[in-house]
């Protein structure tokens, strides 16, 4: 017989009654029943209930141990009786009664109670993240994640692309977030840098002639955590195509992502092809570039409205080239209290916000609010007729310049839908975020910046970038967007270098700047690069929509927390003097002096 076990803690059944089986695992939850133990004995696939009698020379040694202590019991499978049979554990009907018992390992008393619901602070999970990968959910979070990565390669491979990893120690990059730089001892005063993404390398890739590559690829970036958001390190499914247009690039991700989302969940996915939503549309419709459509309230820009109105304050803002927006809300009038009103008006103050106006028609047809008694009777028409307005409904108004009103409105769409608890339920909404604008405006110095990649293709090629408005210009930029989230940026790249060279001109760099700080890329374009594009979808984020998670360090075996802190293995931590004086490093400005040596 197998030294630990001839059966996992899943796989007993009521045909297994009669037989002898051996079981290793932790001690879950254990408790004494008239003099005799019953444990729930747990491993990575499931539980098994062990009954302990008496009589058994182990008994006593048993009853003392600590929850987490781990076993390995051998005794006989045997059937329950009826009425304590656990319909909801796939070992429900069967018990091992024991006869042999050895602990492997002795538990002190955990810091965390495995078998309840997190309670504790996450600082002290992360600690104990060893422990806390023991819960079932979380264990359960980590195993889907294995699963979804498995699956995102066999579709990849199906497609037709083949898996090529780049280099993680590489140079810094001039654009984008913050680098983590790595010193060299080799090379005095020089630093590597972790790749933020490989970007570089898998468009060097396609100009190499590998025409589809795909790699689950990490990526570091020196940035502040958020709900969806890990500080450090984090993990994409990295896409890139040759010869390829941006509608095969689609078709390719609806489909992986569609059927990796089917897989794992029965929710409802939007069908294939997922909604095309141009930037500026999203933003004046929803107030984001990431949109959560299960929401059903949208803007309506209002700016010819109020253009010559006699409500001054909206009138100014249209004149001074900003936006008035109106977000119909149904149904509410009546319903909700005063006070629910004031409290969205002070949330929008808590958000940058001048205030909140609105207007309601009331169910007996009066038209009243903060905003009605500046309004004239046709204005009142034509704003019923623009937004849909019925009986019953409130109207919400944001107005300010667009780089103001745009995110403020959708904080308060946000706002108002949670509060109401609008949006379908147990639902996967996707869209495509298209047409981003190659350029904007720098709002404290005016200059003309790159709006997102500087490396997109522009739409109109070299005609676009020489005829145009800079800030009319649209980039082959695109976004893929879940529930509000995110998932993923991409875009058909520019390979031309005259297109660069002017792209970056546009943006106030000169060629010897592009030459100095792109040579590798520039280069590589002169020796024949073929049209390509890519894309990236989180998998971290992936997995936290597929399991529920409200926390993206639920999905991730040992995350930081959100200081950038490895708390179980404490990192970022000193080193030695020895050790900075081999990378030719002196630390300076703090009080906390290196390690000894």
């Amino acid at each position: 017989m197998h030294p630990f076990r001839t059966h996992n803690c899943s796989q007993l059944r009521a045909s297994d009654a009669g037989t002898t089986a051996k079981l290793s695992g932790w001690v879950f939850r254990m408790r004494d029943h008239g003099g005799i133990l019953f444990i729930d004995l747990r491993d990575h696939y499931g539980l098994t209930q062990v009954v302990i009698h008496p009589s058994r020379p182990f008994f006593e040694q048993m009853s003392h141990a600590k929850l987490e202590t781990v076993i390995t019991v051998t005794g006989v499978v045997t059937l329950r009786e009826p009425e304590t049979i656990n319909p909801d554990l796939a070992t429900g009907e069967v018990e091992l009664v024991a006869n042999e018992c050895v602990v492997e390992t002795t538990a002190d008393q955990s810091p965390l109670y495995i078998p309840g619901e997190p309670d504790e602070s996450e600082d002290l999970r992360l600690k104990y993240r060893f422990l806390d990968l023991r819960r079932e959910g979380l264990h359960r979070n980590i195993l889907l994640r294995s699963k979804v990565i498995a699956f995102l390669r066999q579709q990849m491979w199906a497609h037709g692309f083949n898996e090529y990893q780049t280099p993680i120690l590489t140079c810094s990059s001039p654009e984008g977030a913050r680098d983590y730089l790595v010193p060299s001892r080799v090379h005095r005063g020089k630093f590597y840098a972790l790749p933020q993404a490989p970007q570089l390398f898998k468009q060097l890739l396609m100009v190499a002639g590998f025409d589809r590559y795909f790699q689950i690829a990490p990526c570091f970036r020196d940035e502040d955590a958020r709900a969806d958001r890990s500080p450090g390190e984090f993990y994409q499914l990295d896409i890139e195509m040759s010869f390829v247009t941006q509608d095969e690039i689609f078709a390719v991700v609806e489909d992986v992502i569609s059927k990796t989302f089917a897989e794992f969940s029965n929710r409802p996915i939007t069908p294939a092809p997922w909604p095309r939503i141009p930037y500026r549309e999203s933003m004046m419709k929803y107030g984001s570039d990431k949109p959560d459509l299960r929401i059903p309230l949208e803007y309506v820009c209002l700016n010819d409205l109020f253009r010559d109105s006699g409500f001054k304050a909206f009138a100014s803002t249209v004149a001074k080239g900003g936006v008035v927006k109106g977000l119909r809300v149904p149904g509410i009038v009546g319903v909700q209290s005063r006070s629910w009103f004031d409290k969205r008006e002070a949330f929008a103050k808590e958000n940058g916000g001048k205030g909140l106006g609105y207007v309601m028609w009331t169910k007996e047809g009066e038209f009243k609010g903060p905003i009605a008694k500046f309004m004239s009777e046709d204005e009142i028409n034509q704003l019923k007729q623009l937004t849909g307005l019925q009986p019953g409904d409130a109207l919400f108004f944001v107005a300010d310049t667009a780089a103001v009103a745009h995110p403020l409105s959708g904080k308060i769409r946000l706002d108002i839908a949670h509060s109401l608890d609008l949006g379908e339920k147990n639902v996967y909404k996707f869209c495509w975020i298209v047409d981003f604008p190659m350029f904007e405006q720098d709002p404290e110095t005016g200059a003309t910046v790159f709006s997102h990649n500087p490396f997109s293709m522009p739409q109109g090629g070299m005609d676009a970038l020489l005829n145009k408005d800079p800030l009319d210009i649209l980039a082959y930029q695109y976004d893929v967007v879940c529930n509000g989230i995110e998932l993923s940026s991409g875009a058909i790249r520019n390979h031309l270098p005259e297109i660069m060279y002017k792209a970056f001109e546009i943006a106030g760099y000169d060629h010897s700047v592009v030459e100095e700080k792109f040579s590798c890329l520039l280069n590589a374009f002169h020796y024949g690069a073929p049209p390509h594009g890519g894309i990236a979808p989180g998998v971290d984020r992936m997995v936290m929509l597929l399991a529920d998670a409200e926390n993206i360090r639920e999905v991730i075996a040992f995350p930081m927390n959100q200081k950038a802190q490895d708390l179980m293995m404490n990192a970022p931590s000193e080193v030695t003097e020895k050790q900075l004086r081999e990378l030719h490093i002196k630390v300076r400005g703090t009080d906390v002096a290196p390690a000894q040596q």
